[in-house]
């Protein structure tokens, strides 16, 4: 299968779509008899309304989370070909999207962090053409309204402001206007948010947003191991790529180098802000598919031995189906 999707073939468009609703057949078959969804944080709802969305029946919530699964795919398969950062074109970023979007049962449902993946993917694209831009102070200012955004849908979202500077670090001389565009352009959103709470007499709830930034990393985790044994053959997979990509690191395009590192802080950051929710969801860690998701295509895109790397992915496919279905 990994050999047919190393390549552009239209085709595999249909494939994917098939293969979408194959990762989801543990959940279908199993069908909930009620799934919550909440599009939007408190604090975004005093002043935004979205009806409907806790009527939406399981099998609808679940057919438009797969449908916006394959969307996310597509759109972050042609971002990754664009930017060449695997050994050629092909539908592989879109197949390991689809795949790290089904590996736990809350991944396969409706959430406010599946919903952010679409700006995380956009962020994505803007932070590999910051090195690129003569002047990258109108796309840092783009990105931090991006990240305010998401912040509406996902609080957690906001830590993403740390990828800010971490991305001028790695594609830029320093130019302290550039390191404080995308603060503004976040600001710009919540300073307008304030003035609503603010007409309301509601300013002291909007001083209550904030307040999970304080919140202490934990330092015990209540962790179900045999929930994440999944997480086996992803792991070894990601090892290999990472020998691979080590190997590669020095004969590889520096725009190419500095775009891993930056997906490398991406996947930390978008793993450590659960910290800001204290009831987070499982259904959080969707946010780093699509950092994890490059560097397993670039195994697969990489990988000589075709008996190894197709074995490892119909291992890592059957675990995934397994681990849903028990």
């Amino acid at each position: 299968m990994i050999n047919l999707f190393r390549s552009l073939n239209p085709i595999n468009l249909i494939i994917l779509a098939a293969y979408t609703l194959f990762m989801r057949l543990a959940i279908l078959v199993n069908l909930p008899e009620k799934l919550n969804f909440e599009f939007l944080e408190s604090y975004t709802k005093f002043f935004i309304q979205i009806p409907l969305t806790s009527t939406f029946s399981p099998l609808l919530n679940i057919s438009i989370a797969s449908v916006l699964v394959f969307l996310q795919a597509i759109l972050f398969n042609r971002i990754i070909n664009n930017h060449g950062l695997l050994a050629k074109p092909s539908y592989l970023p879109a197949l390991l999207y689809i795949t790290g979007s089904s590996l736990f049962l809350q991944f396969l449902i409706l959430s406010p962090p599946l919903i952010c993946n679409f700006l995380l993917i956009w962020m994505i694209d803007k932070f590999m053409k910051i090195g690129k831009a003569p002047n990258a102070m109108m796309m840092m200012l783009d990105i931090g309204m991006i990240i305010a955004i998401g912040t509406l849908i996902y609080f957690p979202f906001i830590v993403l402001l740390v990828m800010l500077w971490l991305s001028l670090l790695l594609y830029r001389s320093f130019n302290w206007r550039e390191w404080i565009v995308g603060l503004i352009g976040f600001l710009t959103i919540f300073f307008f948010i304030a003035v609503y709470y603010y007409w309301n007499d509601s300013i002291n709830q909007f001083y209550q947003i904030w307040r999970p930034l304080a919140n202490k990393f934990p330092s015990i985790l209540q962790i179900n191991y045999d929930d994440y044994l999944v997480l086996i053959p992803v792991g070894l997979i990601i090892i290999l790529a990472t020998l691979q990509l080590r190997e590669n690191f020095f004969r590889s395009f520096i725009s190419t180098r500095k775009a891993f590192q930056m997906l490398f802080f991406i996947f930390i950051v978008t793993i450590i802000s659960f910290y800001t929710k204290p009831d987070f969801r499982v259904y959080h860690f969707i946010l780093s598919v699509p950092p994890g998701a490059v560097l397993l295509a670039y195994y697969f895109s990489n990988a000589k031995k075709r008996w190894v790397y197709e074995s490892l992915f119909v291992v890592l496919v059957l675990c995934i189906q397994y681990f849903l279905f028990v």
